[in-house]
């Protein structure tokens, strides 16, 4: 059942004690960490366990060192992603790499491709700068910070190395502790399948750890997820928040679910940090957020078989608006559908018409977008239907690299009857700033307001770059084409005060 509007009044006045109490243990343990990582050695790496019942790979064989040290051989393990064939839609899984560290301060990487030499390598994002060394079927490379990145050979999409490295762990739950529930190394499985988290708990997945259960918060205040660990094979959605307040996500891996990685629903308050996820399955999202207000993710990794990061109001036993989103510091790559999709469910019914608003994007890149369907495509997709209205949508530091399939922006306001009971209301004041595509596979982006009474209004773009080429109304192009031409982008008669501005422009206003 959804809660009521007085319900969740109820709960954040109720819990504002405790969850203060808590948020304030959280602020000290962070601030112990960081003088704590500060008496460490500049330089350490930290080695994962090998997952038990998670099949190895053995296209990779991955070597790590702190800078000058001794190397330690990571597990690589089996990622399933998906290949949609467009003629019959189905889904043909491939096989990938993924593995997984720790380090501080240096640490250098040895990547050895088994089936042979290759010509060239690529460490992505590219704007990490990476540029390895290549020696016969090896590749050598240097990371000054925790970073997921991704290491292809001849441009191989499947057949390539997922490395996530993330920051040494400090001061992390020891079993016993109270109010923790402890997954140590090894395989962990419920009879249901299920886990249901209580208020004011943290459960702890150590590195090694492989959880089969789905993580349920369902009406719980002040509660975590926590670790290196990973939930595999998960029956339904990986992880459930529901109706809930003050819930943390952070640095887990989600593998192979059979839906989405994580839901959040009529909740507020809620962080997703560092978290990874691999999906192939129909309908595999990565994050999908409902009905929820002040939720922040945070540095996540999503490749996914669906949507990355999905922005709805009602559907299902969901209703109420959503607001004050924050996506920053990720990486997304999606191999069915879109990286960023925004507003397709809402309520249709007139009378309580519902609103998406306050959504911010900042340092995020998009490595790939591949959508035979052209309902479906877009890096950046903004489609109201069902009564909602899209609004106040910020884009800060965006850089999109070549991708297979699809559209680079598509906001269409809406009426999919596959979907939809009605259209969306419309979208308005949208500031994309800094957003930077190169490569040639992008189709027609595409700005379609429904009629004069659902429009798309406001939308300014700020230092859009093409291939090197800033997009701008004024000047650096013929005076009879449109600065829209140049991405290239068709807006209809119902898009009013698209804008095109450089930098120096946008700040003399």
């Amino acid at each position: 059942m959804s809660p009521s509007p007085t319900r969740r009044t109820t709960l954040q006045a109720a819990g504002a004690a405790v969850a203060g109490a808590y948020v304030t243990g959280l602020a000290g343990s962070s601030a112990h960490a960081t003088a704590s990582a500060e008496e460490e050695p500049v330089d350490r790496v930290v080695v994962h366990p090998a997952l038990p019942s998670v099949p190895a790979n053995n296209s990779f064989t991955v070597k790590v060192r702190p800078a000058g040290g001794n190397w330690q051989t990571l597990s690589v393990h089996l990622a399933r992603l998906p290949l949609i064939d467009p003629a019959s839609g189905s889904n043909r899984a491939q096989n990938s790499s993924v593995a997984a560290f720790d380090f501080s301060g240096t640490v250098e990487v040895e990547v050895t491709y088994n089936p042979g030499g290759f010509e060239k390598v690529r460490v992505r994002p590219d704007s990490y700068g990476i540029t390895p060394e290549v020696l016969g079927s090896t590749t050598r490379f240097t990371l000054d910070r925790p970073r997921n990145v991704v290491v292809q050979v001849d441009d191989k999409i499947f057949d390539c190395l997922h490395l996530l490295a993330g920051p040494i762990e400090q001061n992390p739950p020891a079993e016993g502790d109270r109010n923790v529930m402890y997954f140590g190394p090894g395989l962990h499985t419920h009879p249901d399948r299920t886990l249901t988290v209580p208020s004011n708990t943290t459960v702890y997945l150590a590195a090694g750890a492989v959880l089969t259960s789905n993580v349920i918060f369902e009406g719980v205040e002040n509660s975590r997820l926590v670790g290196r660990g990973v939930i595999y094979n998960a029956t339904g959605g990986a992880i459930y928040v529901h109706d809930s307040q003050n819930v943390e996500v952070e640095n887990v891996t989600v593998l192979n679910p059979r839906y989405n990685s994580i839901t959040v629903a009529e909740s507020e308050n809620v962080t997703i940090r560092g978290m990874r996820s691999f999906s192939h399955l129909g309908w595999g999202d990565g994050i999908d957020i409902f009905c929820s207000e002040n939720v922040t993710i945070d540095g996540v990794f999503m490749r996914n078989s669906d949507d990355c990061i999905a922005i709805y109001t009602h559907r299902w036993d969901y209703y109420g608006d959503t607001r004050n989103i924050t996506v920053k510091n990720s990486t997304l790559w999606a191999d069915v559908a879109h990286p960023i999709n925004i507003g397709t469910h809402g309520n249709p019914d007139p009378d309580n018409p519902e609103v998406l608003e306050n959504l911010n994007f900042t340092n995020i890149d998009i490595l790939d977008h591949r959508e035979p369907q052209m309902l479906y495509q877009g890096c950046i997709a903004i489609n109201p239907g069902d009564g909602n209205l899209v609004r106040n949508v910020k884009v800060d530091g965006m850089r999109v690299e070549d991708f297979r399939w699809g559209q680079l922006i598509h906001m269409r306001v809406t009426f999919n009857p596959k979907w939809n009971t009605s259209a969306g209301r419309g979208i308005e004041d949208i500031y994309i700033k800094d957003l930077t595509y190169a490569g040639t596979h992008a189709d027609t982006s595409l700005l379609i307001g429904y009629d004069a009474d659902h429009l798309i209004k406001d939308i300014t773009f700020e230092n859009l770059v093409i291939n090197g080429r800033v997009i701008r109304d004024s000047g650096g192009k013929p005076n009879w084409y449109l600065a829209s031409d140049g991405v290239p982008m068709f807006a209809n008669d119902h898009v009013h005060n698209l804008r095109f501005l450089t930098t120096e422009e946008a700040a003399a206003q």
